[in-house]
């Protein structure tokens, strides 16, 4: 990260002896960088489907707040927007006041306390004709209005017994914010959204074609698959139009992830930070199934998820990094013989994918089921936390 001299940007009062009047204090130069991931699952067509981003038992710490305690987590949306966080940097104490619009999505979770999230009470969005319950995201929003931030703070941060992914972005060089009494090493937040996905995901043969919505180019692409653990991946640049070809099943896990953090640094991340990104996602991002990891034109980034920091930052850099799960051969072929067997051990590797992968699947032809299947394992209840 650059080095600041402290000596020049300490805030002062300067008086201009000429004309008699007081100029306020000096804001010393911010910098905000930001990075996030944005999770989809791909239809047939390619394009983004409905499911249910939030039902599955949550991985974050105790001390994160939670959006309606959990009533949203079976709200149907087309994506997950999984862990942005904002980093600052500056070289002296200062303020500062955040706002985040999602205007196709909510704010779910969120840490430190905000001074305002919108909406704070989902269960006034109406119900469905046969009474259960509807839940639209659109229209979110969030705000840390009196945000301290505080380089070299000593201030003791928030910590949970068990494990998490969240504690992975703080290994950075970022100052410290506090807002009211909880202080931490970034702004964290999530959420869920309707939004369309830039790009288009479809599998053909045992490939992917993609096509950016708009004419939009993404920078980086990387087509990656984990049969049973055999490992491949396929990294492409400047992507418009095209066919990933289907990856060699010979790749290693730690070539990907330095892939990706370099990718990341190029967006605009500090190396700190890429690292710090790729720690959070190291499970997730490289389990079993198939998918497209592709860095978000930042012009889109912008248009779907409006940033407001004030006062207004020297820099500031935003690295989203989409992820489209598709349903590769191999995984409809393992599903549709787990499915056969009544094998739930196998049908649960899919995780939280698999009820959307069985819609999908099931468009393409029955899925025969041998016996009755308990599922309900394989789509965990949300609402749990880390203590």
């Amino acid at each position: 990260m650059p080095r600041f001299s402290f000596s020049k940007f300490v805030p002062v009062v300067l008086v201009a002896s000429a004309f008699g009047a007081e100029i306020g204090p000096v804001q010393p130069p911010v910098t905000v960088h930001e990075w996030g991931t944005f999770t989809s699952v791909a239809g047939r067509d390619g394009q983004a489907v409905s499911w249910a981003p939030l039902a599955a038992t949550s991985d974050l710490p105790c001390f994160v707040h939670q959006l309606g305690k959990g009533i949203v987590k079976f709200s149907p949306g087309l994506v997950r927007m999984e862990t942005p966080v904002v980093y600052f940097y500056s070289p002296a104490p200062t303020k500062a006041s955040v706002h985040v619009d999602f205007p196709e999505g909510w704010i779910t979770e969120w840490y430190p306390k905000a001074t305002r999230v919108f909406p704070n009470n989902p269960e006034a969005y109406g119900t469905l004709p046969n009474g259960g319950a509807m839940y639209e995201p659109k229209l979110g929003s969030i705000d840390w209005t009196d945000l301290s931030i505080l380089p070299g703070s000593s201030t003791p941060l928030s910590v949970s017994r068990g494990a998490s992914r969240y504690f992975a972005a703080r290994a950075t060089d970022s100052a410290s914010v506090q807002s009211g009494d909880e202080a931490e090493k970034l702004l964290f937040y999530r959420g869920i959204g309707n939004f369309k996905v830039p790009v288009e995901s479809v599998v053909e043969g045992s490939g992917v074609r993609l096509h950016a919505a708009d004419g939009q180019i993404l920078p980086v692409a990387i087509l990656f698959a984990n049969e049973g653990g055999r490992i491949g991946y396929r990294v492409v640049h400047n992507v418009r139009d095209g066919l990933i070809a289907a990856p060699e099943m010979n790749g290693s896990l730690d070539a990907l992830r330095g892939e990706l953090a370099r990718a990341l640094e190029q967006a605009g991340l500090y190396p700190k930070e890429a690292a710090a990104m790729v720690e959070t996602w190291r499970d997730s991002w490289f389990e079993e199934g198939m998918r497209v990891l592709y860095i978000m034109p930042r012009a889109e980034v912008d248009r779907v998820l409006p940033l407001r920091v004030t006062p207004a930052p020297v820099d500031t850099q935003r690295v989203f990094v989409g992820r489209a799960e598709v349903v590769s051969p191999w995984a409809e072929k393992t599903i549709r013989t787990a499915m056969e067997a009544g094998d739930t051990a196998t049908l649960a590797r899919f995780g939280r994918f698999l009820t959307p992968f069985l819609a999908e699947i099931k468009t393409n032809g029955e899925v025969k089921q041998a016996g009755r299947l308990n599922l309900s394992a394989n789509n965990p209840v949300a609402g749990s936390c880390v203590q």
